[in-house]
C-alpha cells in the first residue's frame, strides 16, 4: 500500500517545498540566471523534511515497529543458530549422526553425505518456529503477506529441497579440503565457498527464482519502453522486460537486473506495477540498471571473499580451540570429521553476527552507489521520493545515525529523499549548461 495514499496537508509543503523558482524571484530585477534561480530556490533540507512529514503518524509508527523488530530478531536468530549447535554437540547427537553415517558406508564422501542430510533436516525443524513467526506470522500481522499457509509451507519445503542440494554439495567439497589440507583449508575453502556465492549471485535469480514465481514478458508498452529506451542508453543488452507476480506472496515492491552470459534480464514485480506510477518506476528501474552497470555483483563478490577469508582464518583457530577443549565430550575428532560440523556452523554464525555492521556498510555503499547512478539516469527525483516513502511501509524512514550503521543494508528513506531533492536543487538539464554574465561574449 503507497504510503502516500492520502492527502495530508504536508503534500503542500511538499510543493511549495520543491516547486522551483517563484514568480517574485522570476521577475526581481538583478537576476544573474533562469537556471541558478531554480537551483537555489530549492531548499533540500526543507523538501526532505516535507516528504518525510507527508507519512501519517499512524503508518510511521507501524513501520518504525516492525524494522524496529528485526533488530531482535537478527539476535533471536543467532541465538537459536547457536542452541542448535550447542544441543547436537552436547547431546552428542552430532557424534551418533557421524557413527551412523560410517556404518552405513567405508566412502568418506557419502559419509559426509549421510551426516549432512540429517544434519539439515534437524536444524529446519529446530528452527521452525521461529521461521514460522518470523516470515509468516508476523508478516500477515503487519499486512506485507499475501499468502495462505498451505501455500507458504509448500515454498519453505521447497526452499528445503534446494538447500539440502546445495548444503550437501558444498559441504562434500568442503570436508574433502580438510582431509587433504588440515592446515591450509582456511584458504581452499574460500575458493570454494567465492564459487557457490557466485552461483547464488549470478545464476540463483536466473534459475532458482522462477522454481517459485512466474515469469512472463511485460505486456504494456508504456511502462517497457521508457525501461529499454534506459537499457540501451546504459548497453544493457536485453530486448524485453518482464513480470514477476511476486503479489502472491507478499505487498512488496522489488525489482532486478541479473544474469551473464546471454542470460541477463529484467525484471520487476507486479507490485510495483500496481503500486507505482511511470516515474517512480523508471527510478526503481534505473537503480537496478546501476547495480548491473557499475559491476556491482562483482564487487561484492570480491568484498565476500576477503570477509570469508577472514572468517574461516579466524574459524580455523577458534574451532582448534574448542575441539581441543570440549572435543572429548562432543565427540569430535578433528577438523575433518563431520561430528565437527555444529562447531563451525556455530563459530561462523557468531562471527558473522559480530560482523553485521561492517557487512551491512559494504552493501549499503553499493546501493547509494546504485541510487546515484539511477537518479542521474532516470532522472525522476520525486519519482525517487516517493518509491522512498512506498518502500517506507516495512523500512524505519528516519532512523538515527547509529542505527543506520548497524542495521541498515540499504541507505534509509531519509538519505534516499535528500539525495533526490540535492540532485532536483542542482542538477543540470540533459544537454545544457548554465550561462553565467561572466562568460566571454
Amino acid at each position: 500500500m503507497s504510503a502516500l495514499s492520502d492527502e495530508t496537508p504536508a503534500q503542500t509543503l511538499i510543493q511549495d517545498a520543491t516547486s522551483g523558482v517563484t514568480a517574485d524571484k522570476n521577475s526581481a530585477p538583478g537576476n544573474e540566471s533562469p537556471f541558478l534561480q531554480q537551483s537555489a530556490s530549492l531548499d533540500p533540507v526543507t523538501a526532505t523534511q516535507a516528504w518525510l512529514n507527508s507519512v501519517p503518524q499512524d503508518k510511521r509508527e507501524k513501520s518504525d515497529a516492525y524494522f524496529e523488530g528485526g533488530y531482535w530478531l537478527l539476535l533471536w536468530n543467532y541465538l537459536v543458530a547457536a542452541a542448535i549447535s550447542i544441543l547436537l554437540l552436547f547431546s552428542r547427537i552430532s557424534a551418533r549422526l557421524r557413527d551412523f553415517s560410517q556404518r552405513l558406508t567405508k566412502s568418506k564422501t557419502l559419509q559426509v553425505c549421510c551426516y549432512v542430510i540429517p544434519y539439515v533436516l534437524l536444524a529446519f525443524v529446530l528452527s521452525f518456529p521461529l521461521n514460522l513467526y518470523e516470515h509468516f506470522f508476523r508478516e500477515h500481522e503487519y499486512g506485507l503477506a499475501t499468502q495462505n499457509f498451505p501455500a507458504w509451507f509448500r515454498e519453505q519445503l521447497i526452499g528445503l529441497g534446494i538447500t539440502l542440494i546445495g548444503a550437501t554439495f558444498l559441504f562434500v567439497v568442503l570436508y574433502a579440503i580438510f582431509r587433504r589440507a588440515p592446515k591450509t583449508w582456511w584458504i581452499w575453502g574460500t575458493a570454494v565457498a567465492v564459487a557457490c556465492s557466485f552461483v547464488l549471485l549470478f545464476i540463483a535469480p536466473v534459475f532458482i527464482e522462477p522454481l517459485f514465481n512466474t515469469y512472463k514478458p511485460l505486456t504494456k508498452p508504456e511502462v517497457s519502453e521508457p525501461i529499454l529506451v534506459m537499457a540501451r542508453a546504459n548497453e544493457i543488452p536485453v530486448k524485453q522486460v518482464f513480470e514477476v507476480d511476486a503479489s502472491r506472496q507478499t505487498t512488496r515492491v522489488s525489482a532486478n537486473v541479473s544474469g551473464i552470459l546471454g542470460t541477463t534480464r529484467i525484471a520487476l514485480n507486479d507490485n510495483l506495477l500496481k503500486q507505482c506510477t511511470v516515474p517512480e518506476i523508471r527510478a526503481v528501474m534505473a537503480h537496478e540498471m546501476g547495480h548491473y552497470v557499475l559491476n556491482h555483483g562483482a564487487k561484492l563478490l570480491t568484498y565476500l571473499g576477503a570477509f570469508i577469508l577472514i572468517g574461516f582464518g579466524l574459524t580455523r583457530i577458534l574451532f582448534n580451540a574448542a575441539v581441543t577443549r570440549w572435543g572429548h565430550r562432543w565427540g569430535v575428532r578433528g577438523i575433518a570429521d563431520p561430528a565437527g560440523l555444529p562447531v563451525l556452523i556455530w563459530i561462523f554464525c557468531t562471527l558473522l553476527f559480530l560482523a553485521t555492521p561492517l557487512l551491512n556498510t559494504v552493501v549499503r555503499i553499493t546501493e547509494r552507489e546504485a541510487d546515484a547512478f539511477g537518479i542521474n539516469t532516470a532522472r525522476e527525483p520525486d519519482g525517487m521520493a516517493e518509491v522512498a516513502l512506498k518502500l517506507g511501509a516495512y523500512r524505519k524512514l528516519n532512523p538515527t545515525p547509529l542505527e543506520e550503521f548497524i542495521f541498515y543494508d540499504h541507505p534509509s528513506g531519509r538519505a534516499r529523499i535528500r539525495m533526490a531533492m540535492d540532485w532536483k536543487a542542482a542538477h543540470l538539464p540533459a544537454g545544457e549548461s548554465p550561462k553565467l554574465e561572466s562568460q566571454p561574449k
